[in-house]
């Protein structure tokens, strides 16, 4: 089990060997522990790339037998499938008695309880009951049903809920139950994946900030919170300007959604679109080019034809920079041809090395392949910089040698190779003291998002990095 887990955690996710240390007390404590002895039990991670939850530990009840007819750790649970899942991803909060199905297609219901190291959430424990079960230490459907019947809106309130505006509209009773709602609101809670029907749900499987039913009166009863609270969140993919509104004489809550996804988008295009004009044409154009001329200046002043040649392939490398953001800058949009700005640092790796004529470049890259400018800049650079490598040490003593350059798209995913047949390296020890691979490192994780890998020996060198498109 600890090494499945860790693998998959490796694989997926960006957790540190702390945070997976912890998954894995969390696992063993439920075995050792015979925790929730007449349920499955799962640990769930969110993959880095996709923002899927991927299932790490899986454990049947120790006194019936499983909903599930195999094992499906390593599956990925789907968001329209186990909303209660996301939901406490993106909470922290527990989830409680959610309607869901499973990767087998059976009905059933959850508990989803976050696991949290370093004030951060790092994974969720589920568990799971039959739909015909019911649940502990959870509201039951009669329970809330009850709840419900009981709760007396006056009409001034349920007129106010109409299925004519474009806002989500909410009202829960003192208690904490939703007792009235429009249509909005249902489309938002069907987009999370919720499968139950929501009205009679209790506030705290229903709230998407961090709040709970207790804290906010809690708050009221300190006079910590006015009749009225507004604030802006993020759940899933949506942006929401949230209202809170308090009825002390009828003791009832309301809350009012409106949706700006569409206007945060907008935002962060234009924001995006600005920087990106302004990185083209004041730093790089501007920038790099007074570095070129520079060089050249240097480079005919100088008296030996050492120096004169390092400064002439300095040129080269800063041309190549600017040549891709040259091509950048002629786009209209904020999407282009991978291949076209490769061939380009391709063609400048070629010049630059001329005196290597033995030393051929293969390339094999999706002329197909579209991505954002920013994300093309990125991989321009990294590829820049494992190619210099490998010119500047693979083929030392060595009169002929490739360098395979192959770029391919399968299912979402990008996956970038550079090959050599060089003479390799020692990895562990040449990543601590190399700059250029630091670089290719971090711009990789960080600004990808993606994962790296790098295999060496004597028969050559092999760096490989993929990402979600």
């Amino acid at each position: 089990m600890e090494t499945r887990l860790s693998a998959l955690c490796q694989e997926y996710t960006a957790l540190s060997q702390e945070d997976i240390q912890e998954l894995i007390f969390q696992a063993e404590k439920i075995i050792v522990r015979n925790l929730y002895p007449d349920n499955d039990v799962f640990i769930d991670v969110m993959n880095e790339l996709t923002g899927d939850a991927i299932v790490v530990f899986q454990r049947g009840p120790l006194t019936k037998k499983s909903l599930y007819s195999k094992d499906i750790v390593g599956e990925k649970a789907e968001r329209h499938n186990e909303a209660a899942v996301y939901r406490t991803f993106e909470t922290s909060l527990n989830t409680v008695g959610l309607l869901a199905r499973s990767q087998e297609d059976v009905m059933l219901r959850q508990r989803v309880y976050p696991i949290r190291n370093q004030q951060k959430n790092i994974g969720v424990v589920i568990v799971e009951d039959s739909v015909n079960e019911k649940i502990k230490n959870s509201l039951s459907a009669r329970d809330s049903e009850q709840n419900y019947q009981n709760a007396q809106i006056p009409m001034t309130f349920k007129d106010f809920v109409t299925d004519n505006i474009d806002e989500g509209m909410l009202i829960f009773n003192s208690k904490g139950y939703l007792v009235q709602m429009n249509r909005a609101v249902e489309s938002y809670y069907h987009s999370f994946g919720y499968l139950d029907d929501i009205l009679g749900m209790h506030y705290d499987n229903l709230s998407l900030d961090l709040s709970t039913f207790e804290q906010l009166n809690y708050l009221r009863s300190r006079n910590e919170l006015h009749n009225t609270m507004e604030k802006e969140i993020i759940f899933g993919n949506y942006h929401f300007e949230m209202k809170y509104i308090f009825v002390e004489t009828e003791g009832i809550l309301i809350v009012i959604l409106h949706d700006i996804t569409e206007v945060r988008k907008k935002e962060a295009e234009i924001s995006n679109k600005s920087v990106v004009i302004q990185e083209i044409h004041h730093r790089v154009k501007n920038n790099l080019q007074s570095v070129v001329s520079l060089l050249r200046i240097q480079a005919r002043r100088c008296s030996t034809e050492e120096a004169q040649k390092v400064l002439t392939e300095s040129v080269y490398r800063i041309m190549a920079i600017a040549r891709t953001h040259e091509l950048l800058s002629k786009q209209l949009e904020d999407n282009i041809s991978l291949k076209a700005v490769l061939d380009s640092v391709i063609e400048n790796m070629r010049r630059c090395y001329e005196n290597l004529y033995h030393i051929n470049i293969e390339s094999e890259i999706d002329d197909q392949l579209i991505l954002n400018s920013d994300v093309v800049v990125t991989i321009a650079l990294v590829v820049n910089e494992l190619i210099q490598n490998c010119f500047d040490h693979a083929f030392i003593g060595r009169d002929t040698g490739f360098i395979q350059v192959r770029v391919v798209e399968e299912n979402q995913y990008v996956y970038i190779t550079i090959k050599d047949n060089g003479v390799g390296y020692e990895k562990e020890k040449t990543e601590q003291n190399n700059l250029g691979l630091q670089i290719v490192n971090s711009y990789v994780k960080e600004k990808l998002r993606g994962k790296l890998k790098i295999t060496s020996n004597a028969r050559g060198t092999e760096t490989s990095f993929y990402f979600k498109k």
